[in-house]
């Protein structure tokens, strides 16, 4: 089970809605011997995974290669049908929302790509690319120019930029255009699926920065899915850590840093790069063993237990919830970092069923 990440305050401003929310959502993938076949097995990409998103808020997602992190990011735009659970827009379910009932909601919801050359079409000049959803959406070829024009210069590029083709481009110029397209139709929401790890690293930061600046001048909300948490802790208000398909942790961004809650987070925090050498020596590294189960036949109880060097029978039988303990934190864990007698008993009420099979969560270990 999960709770929800958002609670909006009773009475509160409409500014406090979520802006776009899953529940409950799942994305299961048919594993088929031959295509006309009946699918033998599942991949279970995405499974359960609750959260919502508020206008102008940075929601980083993280989490090793094949967690469902880029599945979910694409549910969340439509571009995949969830198997399960339901997506709400502005309120509004959009969950199976045919062709044309999600014509109007392209324009609020748009996407940049990992590869800032794969995303753009070799054979079109860059005007004709970035014009291309607003042609889509009836804007006419002299209207269409002027705005390509504007963009282009919004995201730092010079107007001479639109002749030329992406071939002729910097990949950090490549990714302005791939900005430049998704703010066209002005949305609401941009996913950005990794959108610096092919740059790089003195061009990642300006991206950064370009991406920072017109989130404040225009209120853009942000679903930034990265593997450099670095990155994501400078650009995220909240944080989402996924494995195997699942939330393992939510937190504010300098709370997940300040103080990991799960496991699975602890060792990815304990791999990033610090400047300082010698807090580096200090700092202990955890190296996890094993590799990460099949989504196909995922383990029972909690998904990260048979990696997990806190692991116990409770964390092989039973799947933790994801609990709330201070701080707007929550955490899906049987024995977690960190916190305190009294977090722990705060987190188990705040869970509406803790423990289905009537086990508890442990005392945390008098060593942290």
């Amino acid at each position: 089970m999960s709770v929800e990440v958002e609670r909006p305050p009773a009475g509160g401003e409409a500014s406090t809605a979520p802006l776009i929310e899953a529940s409950h959502l799942e994305v299961h993938f048919p594993v088929r011997r031959r295509p006309a076949r009946r699918a033998r097995a599942y991949v279970r990409a995405v499974d359960d995974v609750t959260l919502a998103l508020r206008a102008g808020e940075t929601l980083g997602l993280v989490g090793e290669s094949g967690c469902g992190k880029t599945t979910l990011a694409r549910c969340l735009m439509r571009l995949i049908e969830p198997t399960g659970g339901a997506i709400r827009f502005e309120g509004r379910d959009i969950s199976h929302a045919r062709r044309r009932a999600l014509a109007p909601l392209r324009r609020q919801l748009q996407m940049v790509f990992q590869d800032p050359y794969a995303s753009l079409n070799p054979r079109k000049r860059i005007e004709q690319i970035v014009a291309a959803p607003l042609r889509v959406h009836g804007f006419g070829r002299e209207h269409a120019r002027a705005e390509v024009h504007a963009l282009l210069a919004r995201v730092g590029l010079r107007p001479e930029d639109a002749r030329r083709f992406p071939h002729e481009l910097s990949g950090g110029q490549r990714q302005r255009i791939g900005i430049a397209r998704a703010l066209a139709l002005e949305p609401r929401l941009i996913v950005l699926d990794e959108p610096v790890s092919a740059l790089d690293v003195s061009i990642r930061a300006q991206i950064v920065n370009l991406l920072d600046d017109l989130q404040d001048e225009l209120g853009l909300a942000y679903v930034f899915v990265a593997h450099d948490l670095s990155v994501v802790r400078h650009v995220s208000d909240r944080i989402a850590v996924m494995y195997l398909g699942k939330l393992m942790e939510v937190s504010p961004a300098e709370e997940l840093y300040r103080r990991p809650i799960h496991p699975y987070t602890s060792a990815l925090l304990s791999a990033v790069p610090i400047p300082d050498p010698r807090e580096n020596r200090a700092r202990e590294r955890i190296v996890l063993q094993g590799e990460p189960p099949s989504p196909i036949d995922p383990p029972s109880g909690c998904r990260f237990h048979t990696r997990c060097p806190r692991a116990t029978e409770v964390c092989r039988e039973v799947e933790p919830p994801l609990a709330e303990y201070v701080n707007g934190h929550l955490a899906a864990c049987h024995h977690p970092l960190s916190v305190s007698a009294d977090e722990v008993r705060g987190a188990r009420r705040s869970a509406a069923s803790p423990l289905s099979s009537g086990a508890e969560l442990p005392e945390p270990p008098t060593d942290h």
